[in-house]
């Protein structure tokens, strides 16, 4: 079953910018894919499009996840939470309360299985705490499981982040460029951690990425946007820097850039450490 089905999605801004452009896409369950794009591409757009943030324009299109329609002819759906419940949304900024523990924003994830009165307590059943200790010691951080989110570093956040989409048992996970304002080092983490939810546990993964050279190491797939439409859709490797100049340019550039601390892992177990 596809996890991800996009048909003919336009999106016009207010400026008159078509920043979606009849966009086609698919993605499988259990697949890890790069959209890879220039500035401006419209891979944001798209991402906000798949988890019902943003509706598209009022002409014919859909987008289905896991089999539900999300949005349809410019129209979200009303079930929308109900839908968004299989769907983690990981963003460049974290997204966490800085003031609450780091256990307490991971079992956020779990507020749609908890009723109304826990959540306004705070009480959280034991086994949900339980499944965010699990998720915060399988993602290196749970040691810091009491500690304000705010304490701590931007690659431990975003593997808080990581953890929550674990707890609220997502079976979906867009990372919108999570790694761009991480060091190399926390980046390399993140991402191996992504590969491994994706290899381990089954998740559908799209990632939003500015290096080609990270798409390649960690995603089998690439769709590459310009200018809100998908130029290319097939395996990282072919996007050769003279392919990615053919379809961008003098924006491949921006693309081709390397990292060159961003090198070849250790194993899992100490990058999560």
């Amino acid at each position: 079953m596809d996890a991800i089905r996009i048909e003919r999605l336009t999106k016009t801004f207010r400026n008159g910018r078509k920043a979606l452009d009849s966009v086609d896409l698919r993605v499988e369950e259990g697949e890890m894919v790069a959209l890879i794009g220039a500035s401006g591409s419209g891979k944001s757009t798209l991402l906000r499009h798949i988890a019902g943030f943003t509706a598209s324009d009022p002409a014919p299109s859909h987008i289905t996840l896991l089999g539900r329609p999300i949005q349809q002819n410019g129209k979200i759906v009303r079930e929308v939470r109900s839908i968004r419940r299989d769907v983690a949304f990981v963003f460049q900024q974290f997204n966490l309360v800085g003031r609450l523990s780091v256990l307490t924003n991971v079992l956020i994830g779990a507020l749609s299985r908890v009723s109304l009165w826990r959540r306004l307590a705070g009480r959280f059943p034991r086994g949900e705490r339980s499944l965010a200790m699990d998720s915060l010691t399988a993602m290196g951080i749970g040691e810091h499981a009491f500690e304000r989110a705010s304490h701590l570093s931007g690659g431990q956040q975003q593997r808080a982040a990581l953890a929550r989409a674990l707890v609220q048992r997502a079976r979906i996970v867009l990372a919108d460029e999570p790694i761009a304002s991480l060091d190399p080092e926390s980046a390399r983490r993140v991402m191996e951690l992504m590969q491994t939810l994706n290899r381990e546990r089954k998740l559908t993964v799209v990632v939003s990425l500015h290096q080609i050279d990270v798409a390649m190491k960690y995603c089998p797939r690439a769709v590459a946007l310009r200018d809100g439409r998908v130029v290319f859709d097939g395996p990282s490797e072919r996007l050769t820097p003279a392919v990615l100049r053919e379809l961008y340019g003098s924006s491949a550039d921006e693309l081709l850039a390397r990292d060159t601390r961003m090198q070849a892992s250790p194993s899992l177990a100490s990058a999560a450490g």
